[in-house]
This record gives structure tokens, C-alpha cells and sequence, in this order.
């Protein structure tokens, strides 16, 4: 039978091991692109478009990322997308803030640090999406076990003031034996700029004067991480 390529196809014509929801029921949820999954998220669509019509052209407006749509606002899905209200923008904003906190595991079952990746795990989810700089410490214990993090600083779009004094006042309430820096750039490049370098320089040799050790400094951004230490530069 010809179908006119033109002709709306609604989710609920399509062969149901097709349609998103029965797909994932039955072939698994690492079975659905993200298109699909957002679909169920939608439930619906509008006059012109199914849910899976309306989620692929979202997707496609921020290129297909998930953290450039997870930095969207309320208003801003609403104003755009014919078919988004303010229940659906909230679905939407909820389900990628929940997926982002699923990777901030309790500290408890996060115990131990014992490379840069281990420590982007646990300071990392904090430091994306935002749109302007934002300094966070880690503190851990004499067996490199995690006693705390701890934001110390927030800023603008391209820097952000940080004080000696609020990292080891931090540290000594804690009883840290050492901690690792943190900071994002909204920009999204990981390359240090020398005021971060100068910084990282500063705080290392101030924790030798408490017997705190500066294990690391972390720069976040959408692409991941660079680690100081990692690179030879503590």
C-alpha cells in the first residue's frame, strides 16, 4: 500500500515492538538513541508531530548534546517548541538533572581516591552545565579516603576569586591530610590559563606550610578533564 511520505505517522501506528515505551520494554533501555528516550519523557506530541517526531527535532536544535539541553531553561524549551509546555520543559529539565546527580554517588560508597578519574567522579557532575566558574575542593583523609567537598568559590563567565584562607580553613575543619582543587570553565576548554597555573602554584605551597598536601588541581568542561597532576605540573 502506498503511504504518502508526507502523511503524519503517529507512535501508535508503527509496529509496537517500534514505538519507544514497547521497545524498551522489550529489547532494553540501551536499545533506544536518545531521541526515543526523550520521546517517553514527552508522552506526546502535537498536531504535526509524534513524541519521537517533536524529541528529534529538540535534540536536533542543541545538536544532538545533552548538556547544552540540560543548561536550558524552563521558558526557554517553552517559547521554542511548538508542543512543549511547561509540564513537558519541567519533565525534560528534571530527568537530565536527575541523570547528571545519578553520577554523584554518596561519599560512602565512593571511599577511596586514587587517580585523577576518581576524583573527576566525584567533583565532575558538580561542575557541568553551569554558566559561570565555580571552585570546589575535595578533602581527604590520611588513607586518601574522602572525608568532604566543599565549594569555596563562584564567579563569572571566565573566572572566579578563590581564598588561601576559606581552602585551608576547609581543610582544617575537616582534618584533611590533603585535597585536590577544582574548577570548571564555561567555555569549555580544558587548557590552563597561567592565572590557573599561578593558583595551583600558590595553594601548593601554602599547604606545606600546614602539612596539607595539594594532590591535584582538576579543570572541568564538556569535553571532561585535565588534571594537573596527571600533566607533570604538581
Amino acid at each position: 500500500m502506498y503511504v504518502d511520505p508526507k502523511e503524519k505517522i503517529s507512535i501508535k501506528s508503527w509496529a509496537e515492538e517500534d514505538r519507544p515505551r514497547e521497545k524498551l520494554l522489550f529489547k532494553g533501555k540501551k536499545q533506544l538513541t536518545d531521541a526515543e528516550l526523550l520521546a517517553i519523557i514527552l508522552g506526546s506530541g502535537n498536531r504535526d508531530e509524534s513524541a519521537l517526531g517533536l524529541a528529534q527535532r529538540i535534540l536536533q536544535a542543541y545538536n544532538a548534546d545533552l548538556n547544552e539541553l540540560g543548561r536550558c531553561s524552563i521558558k526557554e524549551l517553552t517559547d521554542r517548541f511548538n508542543g512543549v509546555g511547561e509540564a513537558k520543559a519541567i519533565s525534560i529539565i528534571a530527568a537530565l538533572e536527575l541523570g547528571q546527580r545519578r553520577q554523584l554517588l554518596p561519599l560512602q560508597k565512593r571511599p577511596q581516591i586514587s587517580s585523577s578519574k576518581d576524583a573527576y567522579l566525584a567533583l565532575g557532575p558538580l561542575l557541568l552545565d553551569l554558566s559561570t566558574e565555580e571552585f570546589w575542593i575535595l578533602l581527604l583523609n590520611q588513607a586518601n579516603r574522602m572525608v568532604g567537598r566543599e565549594k569555596v568559590s563562584a564567579g563569572g563567565l571566565s573566572s572566579t576569586v578563590v581564598d588561601a584562607r576559606v581552602i585551608f580553613k576547609k581543610a582544617l575543619e575537616y582534618n584533611a591530610a590533603s585535597l585536590i582543587l577544582c574548577h570548571n570553565h564555561p567555555s569549555g576548554s580544558l587548557r590552563p590559563s597561567q592565572p590557573d597555573l599561578d593558583l595551583t602554584q600558590r595553594l601548593s605551597k601554602a599547604g606545606l606550610q600546614l602539612d596539607i598536601l595539594v594532590q591535584d588541581h582538576l579543570i572541568v568542561g564538556e569535553s571532561g578533564y585535565y588534571s594537573f597532576a596527571d600533566e607533570g605540573l604538581m
